[in-house]
């Protein structure tokens, strides 16, 4: 039959077939088909705290979908000033989180769906000059030293203020960083926003992040516990910073034309892992510790020195970093050239002490820079949670 036929001759014999199965049917009073009952939506209703010890969006599982919006302080915005506004950024987010509208909201409807929303702040360089505390900047919030590798762009970095919205959904992420955005205008500028994305919600749940690489992103992690408590929580310091952590953001472009001319050993060398399941290529699982002393038939090590894996390695839970990123995803080149990459989130207790070792070492030989470009960077000092009566700073500002 041809397709001509299938599609109309062929589909009227199936109507009429499935048409006289309905009457036999109906001739023997067989009861109607029972329908299953629709499935509870529960994505849209899922809350995540906004007040305790530490800020929430940092250690929380992370969502679908994140905006990171950093902010330019306007001139006059002094300590004062600052407190006020981060009284203001404070109340309207705490309401979101909840599926409670901001005060004022002109969409309110927009808001009441949070699914699992965070607003998580951090303080650049810039806020501590202008709030006339220098004093108490944190020796490691500073930008970062020139890497050989970094063709930094000023539009994707620096920032005297940082807020990191993130939800299982791409509206309630929209709707979050316009009520944001309005609140900040009598204080700040907007310096940049990077919107990015991850798997939908429950569509790999538990699995680690996928790059547009095709690479597991985040294995190495510190596990939840103590690694987590000793990796990112600022333990000690001034009060204002503890059981807070520090930030470093990175948008890092992706070559992706030249990588896809790659076949799969070159890439799976060049990271270190099995592209299928993230497993190094010494183990079996992807949580296996690579074995870099491991020699293959040709004598050589099987996990390359030049591979991502080997230059990223950590083993001492102090000196891990909880990575939390998010892929990019900007409108091609009219020849098709893809505008790809990663914004990569760093969260650790000292950026000295945790990111910039690994970062060197990066930066020094890894393979993958053949394909990854750095084009911005940034650092936050993220201070701790507040209760229910208080703001994110006022340990810092009041």
């Amino acid at each position: 039959m041809s397709r001509r036929g299938l599609l109309t001759g062929g589909a009227l014999a199936a109507g009429g077939t499935l048409a006289g199965a309905a009457a036999v049917a109906a001739g023997r009073n067989d009861p109607p088909p029972v329908r299953p009952e629709p499935v509870a939506v529960t994505v849209g209703a899922a809350v995540e705290p906004f007040h305790g010890v530490h800020q929430s969006g940092i250690t929380t599982e992370p969502q679908a979908h994140a905006a990171f919006v950093a902010f330019t302080l306007r001139p006059g915005t002094d300590r004062a000033a600052l407190g006020r506004m981060l009284r203001l950024l404070s109340d309207d987010a705490a309401r979101l989180t909840q599926g409670r509208p901001a005060l004022a909201d002109t969409e309110p409807e927009l808001g009441m769906l949070p699914a699992r929303l965070t607003v998580t702040f951090g303080f650049g360089p810039g806020l501590f000059t202008a709030a006339g505390l220098d004093d108490r900047r944190p020796p490691s919030v500073a930008d970062l030293p020139a890497f050989r590798i970094d063709r930094l762009q000023p539009r994707w970095s620096g920032g005297d203020l940082l807020v990191q919205v993130c939800a299982d959904d791409p509206i309630t992420v929209a709707h979050a960083q316009r009520v944001l955005v309005k609140d900040s205008r009598p204080f700040a500028t907007v310096r940049w926003v990077q919107q990015g994305f991850r798997r939908a919600a429950g569509a790999e749940p538990g699995r680690t992040q996928r790059n547009l690489f095709g690479q597991l992103d985040g294995t190495a992690n510190p596990k939840p516990g103590t690694g987590v408590e000793t990796a990112v929580w600022v333990p000690d310091g001034p009060d204002w910073l503890r059981h807070g952590t520090t930030l470093v953001v990175r948008r890092i472009s992706m070559d992706l034309e030249t990588w896809d001319l790659l076949g799969r050993v070159d890439r799976e060398m060049a990271v270190g892992r099995r592209l299928n399941d993230g497993a190094p290529l010494t183990g079996a699982d992807e949580h296996d510790e690579p074995d870099f002393a491991a020699l293959g038939p040709d004598g050589l090590t099987v996990m390359p020195d030049f591979s991502h894996v080997t230059r990223a390695h950590v083993t001492d839970d102090r000196f891990r970093i909880l990575r939390r990123p998010y892929n990019y995803d900007g409108t091609p080149a009219a020849d098709g050239t893809a505008d790809s990459g990663l914004i990569f989130a760093s969260y650790q207790a000292d950026i000295d002490r945790q990111f910039l070792p690994i970062q060197r070492r990066l930066a020094e030989r890894d393979l993958l820079n053949e394909w990854v470009t750095p084009i911005g960077s940034a650092v936050f000092a993220v201070p701790p949670g507040c209760p229910e009566d208080g703001w994110i700073g006022r340990q810092l500002l009041d």
